[in-house]
């Protein structure tokens, strides 16, 4: 099992986008486009006040009828926000994001956010631990114990 630092560690781009909660649906759609990225954190300064994502946009502002250039960030934000620790095991998010439908999650340590994951991040942490251990058992099985 891989820990949460470890998967960001391995994060081929560890930025984390954010956008403050005054600003427009627009905009935050417009950079999560740009940035090819499905959510973004809502930051009031250092501090995680939220987050928006494609599912808030597509649910409450399509569905809605209301205008993404009107509407602040702040009126269609999840929030709180679930969150997880550096020390937690790839696994404990899985779970997180199963139990909760979430596909996103900040990472913070002693109160400050330090990166972001998402369900593709754990997923591919999980397929090369699993590729790893399928390699160190066929290795086994052929009797190449690394002499």
């Amino acid at each position: 099992m891989k820990t949460v630092a470890r998967v960001l560690k391995s994060k081929s781009d560890p930025t984390v986008h954010g956008i403050g909660p005054d600003a427009s649906v627009f905009d935050a759609v417009k950079l999560m486009a740009e940035c090819n990225i499905g959510a973004l954190l809502v930051m009031e300064g250092e501090r995680v006040v939220g987050i928006i994502t494609e599912r808030d946009y597509a649910r409450k502002v399509v569905l809605m009828a209301r205008s993404s250039r009107e509407t602040p960030v702040r009126m269609v934000m999840s929030s709180p926000v679930a969150h997880v620790r550096l020390d937690q095991t790839d696994e404990e998010c899985m779970t997180l994001m199963t139990e909760r439908h979430l596909r996103h999650l900040p990472v913070m340590d002693r109160g400050k956010l330090v990166g972001l994951i998402s369900i593709g991040d754990l997923v591919k942490s999980i397929v090369s631990e699993q590729e790893f251990i399928i390699e160190q058992l066929e290795h086994y099985i052929a009797g190449d114990r690394g002499v």
